[in-house]
């Protein structure tokens, strides 16, 4: 009877004791000032997006509004940390057929076309910003095989 009357005498509080749901919800969620906010991030700064659009090769035209483009990046090795070749091939819309093997076409991201199908490819444009004249070299003078 001693033992009972002492245990009663010390009356113990622990929110584990008799179901105290409410003590464990306090615990559960932390009132300190240190506790983990949620960073925002400055107003200042955009969203980090993906990748929308890539540039490749297409190897392969034979399916009917579809080519084969395969995309080439530079990526450090894992153990050795030199720069190595990647490559990745995706298959890209080409509602026209007007791209051929060897083509260098730009892949815009869009709305699943098929199961494979997420690009669409658009020629690249020039890099002097008006298109090639094919009766002018590389270096815009005209070829003496052209002349009369």
């Amino acid at each position: 009877m001693s033992m009972t009357s002492s245990l009663q005498s010390l009356k113990l509080s622990s929110p584990f004791l008799h179901g105290g749901s409410t003590s464990l919800y306090r615990l559960s969620k932390p009132n300190s000032s240190l506790s983990c906010q949620p960073l925002k991030s400055p107003a200042f700064l955009p969203p980090i997006r993906a990748m929308k659009s890539m540039q490749g090769k297409v190897v392969c035209a034979t399916n009917d509004k579809t080519v084969s483009v395969e995309v080439v990046r530079l990526a450090p090795h894992p153990k050795y940390k030199r720069r190595v070749r990647k490559k990745k091939k995706f298959q890209a819309h080409d509602p026209d057929n007007q791209f051929q093997v060897g083509d260098i076409v730009q892949l815009e991201k869009s709305r699943p076309i098929s199961k494979t199908k997420t690009f669409i490819a658009v020629p690249m444009p020039s890099k002097n910003g008006k298109p090639g004249n094919e009766e002018t070299g590389e270096l815009g003078i005209p070829l003496e095989s052209n002349q009369p």
